[in-house]
């Protein structure tokens, strides 16, 4: 797969499977833009693409895309002047039990997985018509199927699913195309980030032996490899899906 010449906004691209996809587009010739709100971070994924392809055109933009969907691609549009793949990434997650949550906590995640990917969709849509581009959305195995203690992620990817589909639908008649991918569990720090201790994502890590067919846990290559593949010329038959990379993880029913 080549993307020389194209141009890739990738959010969330300062950690976890967002950087690991930025370098992977860039290693395929990709002009990428790595989106994310830690700018530290982010120089950490421009360091990890260079060093994927030296040559890489790259563009940082510390941003929230909860906030800055119109900055993202006027700023990508100034530097490079279009835009070939929009990859949402970018998201959050929370856990509670209905009876504990606060509408604060689902007001947040939606805010950011699921109202920010209409906003970047909205404004990127046009621009890719012109190039013929294509969407990938980062979805989860939560938009799939349902666990407790994590209903506001769990909707918002649901919702995120059914609007890759529907979106497919809408610009299917410009040859262009959106789907996403449902990550398994993959190691990340959004677990943590969302309050998991060391000792309850370990624990969680080898559940995820039992509860992936596979009996392993993925990588953030495998999901990024899937997401370069989806927005490749290779899948140009492909729209309006939504991708379990997840080691059969949709198809069990663990006890």
């Amino acid at each position: 797969m080549s993307f020389s010449g194209k141009v890739v906004i990738v959010t969330g691209a300062s950690s976890g499977i967002g950087a690991v996809t930025a370098e992977a587009f860039a290693k395929r010739g990709a002009k990428v833009v790595l989106v994310g709100r830690n700018i530290a971070n982010l120089k950490t994924t421009e360091t990890a693409c260079k060093a994927a392809n030296p040559n890489a055109e790259l563009l940082l933009i510390a941003a929230d895309v909860t906030v800055d969907a119109e900055r993202i691609i006027n700023s990508t549009l100034e530097k490079f002047g279009k835009l070939d793949v929009l990859v949402n990434n970018a998201g959050i997650l929370a856990y509670g039990n209905i009876l504990d949550i606060d509408v604060e906590q689902f007001d947040s995640i939606l805010n950011t997985n699921l109202r920010a990917v209409f906003l970047l969709t909205k404004l990127a849509a046009p621009h890719l018509i012109k190039t013929q581009g294509n969407i990938v959305n980062v979805s989860s195995i939560n938009g799939l199927r349902a666990f407790p203690n994590a209903s506001s992620y769990s909707t918002s990817k649901a919702a995120l699913d059914q609007f890759t589909r529907c979106i497919a639908l809408d610009l299917a008649a410009k040859n262009v195309r959106v789907n996403a991918v449902n990550p398994g569990v993959v190691v990340t720090n959004i677990h943590t980030r969302a309050g998991l201790t060391k000792e309850q994502y370990a624990n969680h890590l080898r559940r995820a032996k039992e509860t992936h067919a596979l009996g392993r846990v993925g990588t953030t290559k495998e999901i990024a490899d899937t997401i370069a593949f989806l927005a490749s010329d290779e899948a140009s038959f492909i729209t309006g899906a939504t991708v379990p990379v997840d080691g059969g993880k949709h198809a069990m029913c663990p006890r």
